[in-house]
């Protein structure tokens, strides 16, 4: 059985990323090494604009594997497009001769010597991407013109290609990129810890609303991540707001993140003298699960830019029943119209409303959804995740 020396460059250790790369270094057919182009959150605290605080992740994101940072030139790392000048990838292409390199996009110029460096030394690159095509479709018609150009020229060049999802993998089929060249790479975080963290606070849940305020059959509505334009947080508030008043049981709202629109969450709970609605602020990878395992819907209403949404994954391993806007990158993989959950038109608050409810007032549908959830989310996996990476790189060499 051939073992296959891989390469995988990512801008820098991300907590949903780093788990999987300990994954495949377990896995007896890859020799893995995985390069940085940026030592962002790892050591001191690192500024997030978008938390707007400094944010240290507290689990470990740095063993198991090999890695290795490469120099930036840039004085300013970052994800721009020229936030990552790394020079260096280069060298370590050529003089380790790896069996391919998977590429996380094409939106920064170290991506893009990679897929020069093809020319000089005839690198096989494996590329993954989130980009989902409901959300390409909604672009003007000159900018698909010239992606078509760019990613036509860039995808010929291109050894196979890992989609996360059915909207990812449009995405590719819409820039001609035919089936046997496509892989199944599901987005996926670690469902093993997260589900066993189920299983360890589920008996502990009435202790953890306690130290919130929330009474043993309140009903929780819960929302996880930055409080910013792109996932549209005021939709569930004003969604929030117009089923309290008419309702038989007693509604929390849990905000759990931070960024730059709470103050305005905030204003707009006193405004309308809204009762029962939690702001945590920013909670880390060890603390999240306390706030799944108390919650009884999840919802995540964004708009474009939310390529995928991994916070839905993590609350599916909590069998809760999730909401989704049309937008949302999973929601064609992940939530099951009236099975597992609902997903609504984008911005239509009285729909998310009546969704809010339905499942408020209907025990019995929630658990039925939350059971879906949790059968979903084990096709979506670290395991499904080297499944694909293997396929691709059979077919890469």
């Amino acid at each position: 059985m051939k073992k296959y020396k891989l390469a995988i460059l990512a801008s820098h250790p991300i907590q949903y990323q780093t788990p999987l790369f300990k994954k495949i270094t377990e896995n007896s057919q890859i020799d893995l090494m995985v390069y940085f182009n940026w030592d962002f959150g790892v050591g001191e605290e690192s500024f997030a604009d978008e938390f707007g605080k400094k944010i240290k992740w507290d689990i470990p994101i740095l063993e198991g594997y090999k890695y290795k940072f490469l120099k930036n030139f840039f004085l300013k790392p970052s994800d721009i497009f020229f936030g990552q000048i790394n020079l260096g990838i280069i060298k370590e292409l050529v003089i380790n001769n790896y069996d391919a390199v998977v590429v996380f996009g094409w939106n920064s110029f170290t991506n893009w010597l990679v897929f020069l460096t093809k020319f000089i030394h005839r690198t096989r690159i494996i590329l993954q991407s989130e980009s989902p095509l409901n959300q390409e479709l909604l672009k003007s018609k000159w900018k698909i013109k010239i992606k078509k150009i760019i990613l036509g020229w860039l995808f010929k060049h291109i050894s196979a290609f890992l989609y996360i999802g059915e909207e990812n993998k449009k995405f590719y089929q819409f820039y001609d990129i035919p089936e046997e060249k496509l892989f199944f790479a599901p987005y996926a975080v670690d469902n093993e810890r997260f589900t066993a963290a189920n299983k360890e606070l589920r008996s502990k849940n009435y202790e953890l609303r306690k130290k919130l305020g929330i009474g043993k059959n309140d009903i929780v509505i819960l929302f996880v991540g930055k409080l910013i334009e792109k996932k549209r947080p005021m939709d569930i508030l004003r969604a929030y707001g117009s089923i309290i008043h008419n309702s038989k049981f007693i509604i929390h709202l849990l905000f759990v993140g931070d960024g730059v629109l709470r103050s305005n969450l905030e204003k707009y709970v006193k405004e309308n003298n809204l009762k029962n609605i939690h702001f945590t602020g920013f909670k880390n990878q060890t603390e999240l699960p306390q706030y799944y395992a108390l919650a009884d819907i999840f919802v995540l209403p964004s708009g474009i830019g939310e390529t995928w949404g991994l916070v839905v994954n993590e609350a599916m391993c909590f069998s809760l029943p999730v909401i989704v806007s049309d937008v949302v990158g999973c929601g064609q993989d992940l939530v099951r119209q009236n099975e597992n959950g609902f997903v609504f038109l984008l911005g239509d608050i009285n729909k998310l409303a009546e969704r809010l409810k339905e499942l408020a007032e209907n025990k019995e549908k929630r658990e039925q959804f939350g059971k879906k959830s949790f059968e979903i989310i084990q096709k979506y996996s670290y395991k499904k995740d080297i499944e694909g990476i293997l396929k691709a790189l059979k077919i890469a060499n």
